[in-house]
C-alpha cells in the first residue's frame, strides 16, 4: 500500500514560497545594512507579544480574508475578479448608509445591513459579468474601470446634504448596527472598573473587536460547499475549464458567467460592510484606493484559490500588513517597504510552477489539434 502524502505538492510548493520570500527579503535586508534577525523577531512581536496585537492582526485580516474569497471564487469559475476592490468600496458605501438611515432592533439591523451590501456587491460585480457574457469586453478591464467609478462614486456619496456630517465624513452607523464586541460595556463607568482587574480582556478590548472573524470563516465554509457540493458550483467550475465543452453539454455559459461575478463580487461587498460595522463606523473621503481587494489577490494566490485556505492566507496577509510596518520604528528603522517586497516575492515563487502548468498545456493542446 502506497503511504498518504502528508502534504499537497501545492501546499508544499506554497510553504517553500512563503520561506523563500523571507530569505530573499532577509537578504536584501542583510546588504542594507539591516539585521534580518532583528527585524523578524520586531515583526513577531508586533504581532503576538499582547493580546491587543493579535486581536488587531484578526481585524486586519477579516476584509483580506473574504476579498481573497471573492477573488478565489472567480478564478475557480475562469474569470479574473481584480473588481473586488471597488465591490468592497460599494459594500462600505451602502453599508454605511443603511446603518445610519435605517431604524432597525439590534441583530436585526447588523443582518439587514450585511444582506445589502452583499446584494449590491454583487450587484456591482454582475456588471462585470454582464459585459463579458453580453458583449465580449475582458473582465480586467472593465473591472479596473468600475474601481475608480466606485471610488469616486464614494466620494460623492460623502457629500450628501442628509449624510454629510463634516468636511471629509459622513455620519457614523447607529449604535445598533454595530458587531463591535461589548461596545457599550467596555465605555461605560461600569465597564471601565471590571476591566481594571482584567488587564488581558482590557488590552484586547482596546482594540474594535468584533464577529467579523466569524462571518468570515461561515462565508469561507459557504463557498466551499457551493463550488463543491451543488450543482450550481459544478456547471460553474465547468464553464470555468471550457466553456465551450459546458455550452455542448447544455450549460448557459453567459448566465454562468453573470452569476459566478455577482456571487464573487457579494463576497467582497460583504467584506465592506464588516469593515463599517466592526471598525470604522462610517465612510470618509478616499484619495486612493485602500487596497483589500487588491490584497486579496494575493489572499488567494496563497490559498491556491481555495476559500477554506483563504483563512490561514488572509491571517498570514494580515499578521504582514500589521506587524511590518512596526519595523520603521527606532532602533530599527526600516522601511517597510520590504514587507511589500516578501509578498511580491511568496506570490512570484508561487506563480512559477502555474506559468509551467500553462505552458506544458498549452503544448498538450497544440499536440491534439495536430
Amino acid at each position: 500500500m502506497e503511504k498518504k502524502k502528508l502534504l499537497k505538492p501545492s501546499t508544499k510548493i506554497t510553504l517553500l514560497s512563503i520561506l523563500f520570500g523571507f530569505i530573499i527579503s532577509g537578504l536584501i535586508l542583510f546588504i542594507s545594512g539591516y539585521n534580518p534577525l532583528k527585524i523578524y523577531t520586531v515583526i513577531l512581536k508586533g504581532v503576538f507579544s499582547r493580546p491587543k496585537y493579535i486581536s488587531y492582526t484578526i481585524i486586519r485580516a477579516t476584509p483580506l480574508i473574504l476579498t481573497g474569497i471573492s477573488i478565489a471564487f472567480a478564478f475557480k469559475t475562469g474569470l479574473f475578479n481584480i473588481g473586488a476592490e471597488g465591490q468592497f468600496i460599494i459594500g462600505t458605501i451602502v453599508a454605511s448608509m443603511a446603518g445610519y438611515f435605517f431604524n432597525l432592533p439590534i441583530i436585526i439591523h447588523p443582518l439587514m445591513v450585511m444582506i445589502i451590501a452583499i446584494f449590491f456587491g454583487g450587484l456591482w460585480g454582475s456588471i462585470i459579468g454582464f459585459l463579458k457574457a453580453k458583449f465580449g469586453i475582458h473582465e480586467v478591464i472593465s473591472s479596473i474601470m468600475l474601481n475608480w467609478v466606485a471610488l469616486y462614486l464614494h466620494n460623492a456619496v460623502i457629500n450628501i446634504p442628509a449624510f454629510f456630517e463634516r468636511t471629509n465624513k459622513a455620519h457614523n452607523i447607529k449604535e445598533s448596527a454595530s458587531i463591535i464586541f461589548l461596545d457599550k460595556f467596555k465605555n461605560s463607568k461600569t465597564g471601565k472598573e471590571w476591566l481594571v482587574g482584567h488587564p488581558a480582556i482590557r488590552d484586547i478590548l482596546k482594540s474594535p473587536v468584533n464577529f467579523g472573524i466569524i462571518i468570515a470563516i461561515l462565508m469561507a465554509i459557504l463557498i466551499w460547499f457551493i463550488l463543491n457540493k451543488t450543482t450550481l458550483g459544478f456547471k460553474l467550475k465547468a464553464v470555468g475549464y471550457n466553456k465551450y465543452a459546458a455550452e455542448y453539454a447544455g450549460i448557459n455559459v453567459k448566465k454562468n458567467i453573470i452569476i459566478s461575478m455577482f456571487i464573487s463580487g457579494s463576497v467582497s461587498g460583504l467584506a465592506g460592510a464588516l469593515m463599517i460595522m466592526g471598525v470604522s463606523k462610517g465612510i470618509t473621503t478616499l484619495s486612493a484606493m485602500e487596497g483589500y481587494g487588491l490584497d486579496g489577490i494575493g489572499v488567494a494566490l496563497i490559498a491556491g484559490n481555495s476559500p477554506l485556505a483563504c483563512i490561514p492566507s488572509g491571517l498570514f496577509f494580515g499578521a504582514l500588513k500589521y506587524g511590518g510596518p512596526k519595523i520603521q520604528a527606532p532602533p530599527i528603522k526600516a522601511p517597510k517597504e520590504i514587507i511589500n517586497i516578501m509578498i511580491g516575492t511568496i506570490i512570484f515563487f508561487i506563480s512559477i510552477p502555474r506559468i509551467f502548468n500553462v505552458i506544458k498545456g498549452l503544448r498538450n493542446r497544440k499536440e491534439v489539434t495536430k
